[in-house]
């Protein structure tokens, strides 16, 4: 069964920085894109960045330029780098990929349980 888990959140002081990761285990063929999603209670699940197999990113406005995300194809792992945190980053962040298995070979996107990561001002 391929799963993913994050690690690396925590509380850190606006201006701080913090590095969640993410790794998938299980038996696995492939990995495409590969996403972080946050989401703050009372909102909507949103998307933060996005890295391709090629390595192609995109991010959310409200991270462009603070947040890098990153990935070890050789590890199946991915990472966000968050700098200069602020209070409105405040919430649990997701890792999302579209995984093949080895059996069945089909592609599935996958979820990670999530991680929190709090913002003190």
């Amino acid at each position: 069964q391929v799963q993913l888990v994050e690690s690396g959140g925590g509380l850190v002081q606006a201006g701080g920085s913090l590095r969640l990761s993410c790794a998938a285990s299980g038996s696995i063929f492939s990995i495409d894109a590969m996403r972080w999603y946050r989401q703050a209670p009372g909102n909507q699940r949103e998307l933060v960045a996005t890295i391709t197999t090629g390595s192609y990113t995109n991010y959310a406005e409200s991270v462009r330029g603070r947040f890098t995300i990153s990935r070890d194809n050789a590890k199946n792992m991915v990472y966000l780098q968050m700098n200069n945190l602020k209070p409105e980053d405040t919430a649990v962040y997701y890792c999302n990929a579209d995984i093949t298995p080895v059996i069945p070979r089909r592609k599935y996107n996958t979820w990670g349980q999530g991680t929190q990561v709090t913002v003190s001002s």
